[in-house]
């Protein structure tokens, strides 16, 4: 297929978060696009624009909105035009994209893990008893309560820098971050703890950078296609269906991870109790052709142990 490439003059405009993760993103993607067609670093451009999400800091996420609030105002810039393509952290996304606009390009998947991050403790049974660990995540609120019901546990808002700052200050003795996010930042002085997926399972698309794009823009595609990595699309179809058919959002605290093994996919999901008092999971092997339906399966199983009410603890 031929197509018009982008140049200095008619750059190709990439929208992001402004965030320093988010614009690192951008840049990976930029790189990669510029290496698939050789051209110079001028011929994209970096647009940040402005999310909800980002500019209210005070409350929950599940009391504002939940993940939509990280990507409507990039969604709406990509419909009427203003950019190319949208650069999103996947754990953000909705499963859901609006109409026109299609989700299906994404860039090697990082390390999936969550990171244990703490100033004086080098793990979690290392935190005193009523210690106070602070996160924005009900996932790993729910999974914290499950191992250490005693810890105090706070609303920790703000980017990776942000929330650093805030244990500096001692609003709380540990947090937890993306082991993904430090990696691309390049955060190799600050303290962490790698956690095992057995301890604690990521978030559904936890560590993978995915590319929106106009459903009929032909260049856009033709583009992305080059720089499309299958088998991070491959674990996020089994992960995402999944995620899908438990109607997940910010208020449900879901955990899920599938991993390829030859020719077999495994998946991991697991559903909390928001007060940490149950926890439900299930484990499955089968082809990758049937991610998706591997998915759907789980989330139907998990949902009628569950029964109604599962997740009213709030």
């Amino acid at each position: 297929m031929n197509i018009t490439l982008p140049t200095p003059a008619s750059p190709f405009n990439i929208g992001t978060r402004g965030s320093p993760l988010a614009l690192a993103q951008a840049h990976e993607t930029r790189a990669r696009l510029m290496a698939a067609f050789d051209l110079p670093q001028d011929a994209f451009a970096i647009v940040v624009i402005k999310v909800m999400g980002d500019a209210i800091q005070d409350r929950a996420l599940k009391d504002i909105g939940g993940k939509g609030l990280f990507t409507r105002e990039i969604e709406d810039a990509l419909l009427d035009g203003s950019i190319d393509i949208a650069v999103h952290s996947m754990k953000d996304m909705p499963v859901e994209q609006p109409s026109g606009l299609l989700l299906d390009t994404y860039l090697p998947r990082e390390d999936v893990r969550d990171a244990f991050v703490s100033l004086t403790a080098r793990g979690l049974d290392d935190l005193e008893h009523g210690a106070t660990v602070g996160t924005s995540s009900l996932r790993r609120r729910s999974q914290l309560l499950v191992r250490r019901p005693d810890l105090n546990v706070v609303e920790f808002r703000g980017n990776v820098q942000t929330r650093l700052m805030k244990l500096g200050n001692g609003v709380a003795e540990a947090t937890f971050l993306a082991m993904a996010g430090l990696n691309r930042l390049n955060m190799t002085d600050v303290p962490r703890t790698a956690i095992a997926p057995e301890d604690m399972l990521p978030a559904i698309a936890q560590g993978a950078i995915g590319i929106e794009r106009r459903a009929d823009d032909s260049r856009a595609a033709a583009m992305l296609e080059a720089i499309h990595h299958g088998p991070t699309g491959q674990r996020l179809a089994a992960e995402r269906s999944f995620l899908a058919h438990l109607d997940g959002s910010c208020q449900t605290p879901i955990g899920g991870l599938a991993d390829l093994d030859g020719g077999t996919l495994r998946l991991r999901g697991e559903i909390l109790r928001t007060d940490g008092s149950q926890v439900l999971a299930d484990d499955m092997i089968g082809a990758i052709a049937d991610g998706a339906d591997m998915g759907r399966e789980m989330a139907v199983k998990l949902l009628e142990k569950a029964g109604p009410g599962f997740f009213d603890h709030m």
